[in-house]
């Protein structure tokens, strides 16, 4: 591999993880929504059901499945991103020191 296609891709990897961060903020955005909304219906539900307390408290989680469900989609997005940064950074590092490699070699 020569120097130029590394630093091409050192380039390309590094707007991907430009790219990376902005979708990572958004999926945490998304997941704070997720769990503000789950945190409402699991209250509205809690608040409307009758019986004990235990009862009151599986009732409303009954009815804050899907909320729940959207949650943890939420935060599973975010763990996927975060994910493919660290292969992103680690190519990034991996390249970087290909880079090196390189250019000590043609120095001597």
């Amino acid at each position: 591999m020569h120097t130029e296609q590394i630093l091409t891709q050192l380039a390309e990897l590094t707007q991907t993880n430009r790219k990376g961060v902005d979708a990572l903020f958004e999926a945490e955005e998304e997941l704070a929504h997720a769990e503000n909304e789950l945190d409402a219906v699991e209250a509205r539900a809690f608040l409307s059901a009758e019986g004990s307390v235990a009862e009151r408290t599986q009732q409303a989680k009954l009815s804050a499945a899907e909320a729940r469900l959207a949650r943890d989609v939420a935060r599973a997005q975010v763990n996927r991103i975060k994910t493919k940064l660290r292969v992103i950074e680690s190519e990034i590092v991996a390249q970087s020191t290909m880079a090196k490699l390189l250019a000590a070699e043609a120095r001597l």
